[in-house]
């Protein structure tokens, strides 16, 4: 898969951001980290605010599509259910730095970024809440989102504890979340 320049800024920022915080990164920083000059950021992005927001946004629709696109793959709800959280999965441990930036700096997002992402997970949630209920009828929706919620924040959690090999987190992660969800 071919990196875009925009996406390339995207993840530096967001690499960034995470380690050093919104606040402790300048457009010099970033274009720096990059290779290019902090003003010819501004042919992509309106600025740091923008970046920030269009970090959030564009994983948080990757994450809807790739949910969505794996749920709707799968031959049973059970497959469905191990494909969402082998995604999430992948998501949390591959990209690391926006679960912290989303964690930490989600009080930096203009209004109209965070109704967009909160939309756009909202949205994801419900492909797992759907999930869950066709396995767990005797869940209404509130319950079985809360079970869904509880399950990404052990999920997340990986940014700040995983001190065991990736293929053995992954396989933790996943018994674990399946046994969440459906105890």
């Amino acid at each position: 898969m071919t990196t875009t320049r925009r996406e390339q800024i995207l993840d530096t920022a967001a690499t960034l951001f995470a380690e050093r915080g919104f606040h402790g990164v300048s457009m010099h920083d970033i274009g720096t980290a990059c290779g290019i000059s902090g003003p010819a950021l501004y042919k992509h992005f309106a600025g740091k605010d923008d970046l920030l927001t269009r970090s959030l946004t564009s994983i948080s629709e990757r994450l809807l599509a790739e949910g969505r696109a794996r749920s709707e793959a799968a031959d049973s709800t059970e497959a469905a259910l191990d494909a969402l959280i082998d995604w999430h999965i992948e998501f949390a441990l591959d990209h690391r730095a926006l679960i912290v930036i989303q964690e930490r700096e989600w009080t930096n997002l203009g209004a109209e970024g965070r109704r967009e992402v909160r939309a756009l997970q909202l949205a994801y949630i419900d492909i797992w809440v759907d999930t869950v209920q066709h396995l767990r009828d005797d869940l209404d929706a509130a319950e079985a989102r809360a079970a869904v919620q509880a399950t990404f924040g052990l999920i997340n959690s990986t940014p700040h504890s995983a001190r065991i090999s990736p293929d053995v987190m992954r396989a933790r992660l996943a018994a674990m979340a399946r046994a969440a969800l459906l105890a």
